[in-house]
């Protein structure tokens, strides 16, 4: 041992650390053999309750799956326009339908008249109403705002720095100039 060159505690650290690597690999090895299994062991196995959706649906054949009557009847599309949670103050105002043939129409006069059923009407969304807000300052809680602009008039600062900056800041410089040309 002393003639290697190794001293006993040189040779006790080798000896643990070759015991942890061994003891590291046969970790490893009784792992993988206790691997458990997957739940669902193929595709094929399926529960009650696990199906497979691949079908994307009928297409133009499936015409089961909604009333062809409602877009046939021109009174229900009538009777779903109005919302139903707010109901107009005003009744509707009756609809004239004036029966004319293809050859008499004369098509702006009939866009106007509707145009001005529509502007009108006040069942119709959207409900708009004037928005009146109070004066400035007039018992508001945000107070006034015209303090805003007053700090940069008096302000001490000077901007002509701003001119040695370049091209790119030449706008703001002229911007800058011209409060302080106001000031003087």
């Amino acid at each position: 041992l002393s003639s290697a060159g190794l001293s006993t505690g040189a040779l006790i650290a080798i000896l643990l650390c070759v015991l942890i690597l061994l003891a590291i690999v046969v970790l490893f090895i009784t792992l993988r053999r206790n691997k458990k299994e997957p739940l669902i062991i193929s595709e094929e196995d399926v529960r009650e309750n696990v199906v497979t959706y691949d079908d994307e649906g009928g297409g133009e054949e499936d015409t089961e799956a909604f009333d062809i009557t409602a877009l046939r009847n021109p009174s229900v599309v009538e009777e779903l326009k109005y919302r139903r949670d707010v109901h107009p103050e005003v009744k509707p105002m009756p609809r004239h339908h004036t029966s004319t043939s293809l050859d008499s129409i004369d098509v702006q006069e009939f866009i106007k008249q509707r145009l001005a059923e529509a502007d009108l009407d006040p069942s119709v969304p959207p409900y708009d109403s004037l928005q009146t807000y109070a004066y400035e300052g007039h018992r508001s809680e945000a107070g006034s705002i015209s303090s805003l602009d007053s700090a940069t008039t008096h302000s001490d600062q000077d901007y002509n720095y701003l001119e040695d900056w370049g091209p790119e800041f030449k706008k703001l410089a002229e911007l800058y100039g011209e409060i302080e040309s106001e000031r003087t």
